[in-house]
């Protein structure tokens, strides 16, 4: 599962792990493989010194997304540094799942493709981007010019859909919502039995 930044993966997310579907989240993966004493987060700090730890050691997040941001050479550094560390953590959960079928979400899918092509199916999570800038305005309290440009930072929702086998369009109810994810929920279990036969 994909979608660009406050299109709603994390509501979708929900209502698959509510209907009882194992849910490994690449931003939970992110955390877990920087923690103190990782082979991740020392690579992070040989690669960007000391600077990038809180006053305990651990990574600080927020002042790291603001060193790479406008910097894509710095971005692709730590993307080589934390990408390949976060698919392995995501392929062990997901060996380790027992469920009938599992949802893998992946924010930046498009953008590290050819990392992920072993996913059976992918759901993009769908929205406008004038309908994402509003809500990432508002979630975030941000102004119009820094979500545009997070907006731009990412995959286009173009480049996304052209890998979707499934699309949610979530630009509707919650009830409309609720709907799409349980006609999927209902098709990937048609799908896994047909798999498993």
């Amino acid at each position: 599962m994909t979608g660009g930044v406050a299109a709603g993966k994390s509501a979708v997310a929900r209502r698959f792990a509510a209907l009882g579907v194992g849910v490994h989240a690449a931003d939970e993966a992110a955390r877990a493989v920087v923690a103190p004493g990782s082979g991740t987060l020392a690579e992070i700090v040989e690669a960007f010194g000391p600077g990038v730890l809180d006053a305990g050691g651990v990574l600080d997040r927020k002042a790291m997304r603001t060193r790479v941001f406008d910097d894509p050479q710095a971005r692709g550094r730590l993307e080589d540094i934390v990408h390949p560390a976060v698919h392995r953590w995501l392929q062990e959960h997901i060996r380790e799942d027992r469920g009938r079928y599992c949802i893998v979400d992946i924010p930046l899918l498009a953008e590290t493709w050819p990392q992920y092509q072993w996913v059976d199916r992918v759901l993009v999570v769908d929205a406008p981007d004038e309908l994402r800038k509003q809500r990432l305005m508002q979630r975030d309290g941000i102004d119009a010019g820094l979500a545009v440009r997070m907006l731009g930072a990412q995959a286009t929702r173009e480049e996304r859909l052209r890998l979707a086998d499934d699309v949610i369009d979530n630009r509707g109810s919650v009830a409309q919502l609720d709907h799409a994810v349980e006609a999927l929920h209902r098709r990937y279990l048609e799908l896994a039995s047909q798999a498993r036969g």
